[in-house]
């Protein structure tokens, strides 16, 4: 047995199912494909036992793995174990048999499209454009160009993918009508932040340190604030773990204003979500900006509706903020950039992987609460002193650079965090 097989079973000894999966990583590409199929069954018939309720699809993962484990010459038991392993969100054991399967069957279009899913489920977007690019001037236009396309862009060759983007014919399908749209938008906001952030005095605009520049291109939504912690050490503006404060809450809502100020932007209302620690910083809010709160109303325009994490907020709920009303501004405080929300916020005052609220122990009111958050020191946190400055002057600049089309398209999620690296827990 492999080192792989050993340390799965040594996790599972332990009832450590994550720990285990984990384990898996450092050998997904390097063991031969039977042996990490092995692995996968023991894997999928121990989540099967753990997890009654869902035990059909955890069979579906060990039924495949089995088959290819037994059968590593078939491209059809490859492909259905590198389907499988994605279906059930562990794409980085995917990748290894679809690259074998393209490999016997390389005119396959669903074996290409597969692994170019499983890539871009693990952010490996460089890879996934190098695949596609390494097909050749005959690489259909739909949806294998639009793929290319759409990778070199997260990868973070703008020019690029503009180039390709922007010849790509559109398409017969009216399925893919939406995706071109998409597509469509982002170059222009890339092009946008890029010109806005060389105006704004950036030193390397829509680089791999532009974290604003890139998180406006990509989802339309203005990054308030930097991590100023840990940017040399991988983080590059972003947290992993926060344990927030009343005085980081209010340096998010001071740049929402000024945001708000730049773009020219002049909201009646604040609308509060129903969740505690929404309310409690839409109460601040209202103080801050000086404007009434009113419960939120999908239909209400000329209103900034204030969440605090849109993660932990009512799924169905937050399904009703992607189709934009004319004049609704979407603020949320922190959001989390390995797990992207259903819908992508208009402003997000700081990214970040775990965050905990300050008034999780606070019993007291709301409106207590939300008067400590409004009156709390502004000044930014100087963190460990090798952040790059992020001056309100910089902000300022870049908001009003790209504050005409701001606001202009659906809140559409971006499940990629794009080409800035970050730091995270595994």
């Amino acid at each position: 047995m492999t080192n792989a097989m050993d340390e799965v079973r040594r996790f599972l000894k332990k009832d450590d199912l994550p720990g285990a999966v984990r384990s898996l990583r450092p050998h997904a590409e390097s063991a031969p494909v039977p042996e990490l199929a092995e692995a996968v069954r023991a894997l999928a018939d121990a989540a099967g036992f753990e997890d009654l309720a869902d035990a059909a699809g955890f069979e579906d993962l060990a039924d495949a793995a089995g088959a290819a484990a037994e059968r590593p010459g078939e491209p059809q038991a490859l492909y259905d174990f590198g389907y499988a392993c994605v279906e059930r969100g562990i794409a980085f054991l995917a990748v290894a048999p679809l690259r074998e399967a393209l490999r016997l069957l390389p005119d396959s279009r669903p074996l290409l499209a597969e692994l170019v899913s499983a890539l871009e489920d693990e952010n490996r977007h460089a890879e996934a454009a190098a695949l596609l690019s390494g097909r050749g001037g005959a690489l259909p236009a739909w949806p294998e160009t639009y793929l290319l396309a759409h990778h070199t862009l997260l990868a973070g060759d703008l020019d690029t993918a503009e180039r390709i983007g922007r010849a790509l014919p559109a398409p017969e399908d009216p399925q893919w009508s939406g995706a071109h749209d998409r597509q469509l938008r982002r170059l222009d906001r890339t092009g946008r932040a890029r010109r806005a952030q060389r105006a704004a005095g950036h030193t390397d605009p829509l680089g791999r340190a532009d974290l604003r520049g890139w998180h406006y291109g990509l989802t339309g939504g203005l990054l308030g604030t930097l991590s100023p912690y840990g940017w040399d050490a991988g983080m590059t503006g972003r947290f992993a773990y926060l344990g927030d404060t009343h005085a980081t809450c209010r340096r998010g809502l001071g740049r929402l204003a000024l945001a708000l100020e730049a773009a020219g932007r002049r909201p009646t209302t604040i609308s509060l979500l129903p969740g505690r620690s929404d309310r409690i910083l839409g109460l601040a809010a209202a103080r801050l900006l000086e404007l009434p709160a009113v419960p939120y109303a999908p239909a209400r325009g000329d209103t900034v509706v204030v969440a605090y994490d849109l993660n932990a907020a009512d799924p169905d709920l937050v399904r009703t903020l992607h189709a934009r009303t004319d004049g609704q501004i979407l603020a949320e405080h922190a959001t989390c950039w390995t797990d992207p929300p259903a819908v992508s916020a208009d402003f997000s005052a700081l990214l970040c992987q775990f965050v905990a609220p300050p008034w999780k122990d606070d019993q007291r009111s709301e409106e207590e609460i939300a008067r400590d958050v409004a009156h709390a020191a502004a000044d930014p946190d100087e963190g460990d002193g090798a952040t790059p400055p992020d001056p309100d002057e910089a902000f300022r600049a870049f908001v009003a650079a790209v504050g005409a089309d701001w606001l202009t398209a659906p809140r559409d999620r971006v499940a990629s965090p794009g080409p800035v690296p970050g730091s995270r827990f595994a």
